[in-house]
């Protein structure tokens, strides 16, 4: 399934926000998630009811990406992030799509998430949410668990080869 298909599904799946007319809630944002520190413990509660901790990553490069639903660059990144994943996991990339409180229930993500490669996530436990209050919000964590990306904004192709590549070819220590 291309990219294109893909972005199409995904502004379905957020269309029954929009025509409620739903809007943002206003965000926490936490500080505590600062390029090239270590990043905090986290465990990752799963759509699907299964539980992700930061050990368990340990050793891969990790992307968390919050995003929502009603959030149109983040409909354009999401298939972006999707296909990158589904070519470089095997080179030990993870991404994990961090669906925001004020985004549609789980259940009705499911049709959507049938066609992506990546996991969608319910919660996060620990101190990582949305930074300046936007989605989406990136937070890229290396092979060491140390964290080298934390920023909003969406990732283009380029970005994300820039970023990506050189953390996929280091080694972990």
């Amino acid at each position: 399934m291309g990219i294109s298909s893909l972005s199409r599904r995904l502004a379905l799946a957020a269309l029954p926000l929009a025509l409620l007319g739903a809007a943002p809630a206003p965000r926490p944002m936490f500080a505590t998630v600062k390029e090239g520190q270590a990043a905090p413990p986290f465990t990752l509660r799963l759509i699907n009811g299964g539980k992700i901790s930061f050990d368990e990553l340990r050793g891969n490069v990790v992307v968390l990406n919050f995003w929502a639903t009603w959030c149109v660059p983040c409909r354009t990144e999401l298939p972006t992030l999707d296909r990158y994943y589904e070519l470089r996991k095997d080179a030990g990339l993870r991404v994990y799509a961090v669906t925001t409180e004020d985004s549609l229930k789980p259940y009705q993500l499911k049709k959507l998430f049938d066609v992506m490669h990546i996991e969608p996530v319910r919660s996060i436990k620990g101190p990582y949410d949305v930074l300046g209050g936007a989605v989406p919000t990136n937070i890229v964590i290396d092979r060491n668990g140390v964290v080298r990306y934390a920023k909003a904004g969406a990732f283009t192709l380029e970005s994300l080869n820039s970023l990506l590549v050189p953390l996929l070819n280091e080694k972990a220590k």
